[in-house]
């Protein structure tokens, strides 16, 4: 009984070993290389898109600051910042 129970176990691990070294070279071939290319070129489009997005969200709310502030001043030097005043 103990030399089937090992020989379950052995199969068992074999087949796991197999799977993973089959999957391991599936992604190193041509077809899994370009899969993982695509992914990653996803990502970086997907990240390029959201920073876009977060600069464009505080260019329009550092223009609503100044209009509000050339609205009810009528002077933004103060909002310009240090590099205005050389110019």
């Amino acid at each position: 009984m103990k030399r089937l129970f090992w020989l379950g176990v052995g199969v068992a691990v074999g087949a796991l070993v197999v799977r993973k070294v089959l999957k391991t070279a599936d992604s190193y071939s041509p077809q899994g290389l370009a899969d993982s290319a695509r992914g990653s070129i996803g990502g970086l489009v997907d990240s390029v898109r959201e920073f876009a997005e977060d600069v464009r969200a505080a260019m329009a709310e550092r223009e609503d600051d100044l209009l509000a502030a050339l609205a009810t001043e009528g002077d933004v030097s103060s909002l310009l910042g240090d590099d205005e005043e050389d110019r």
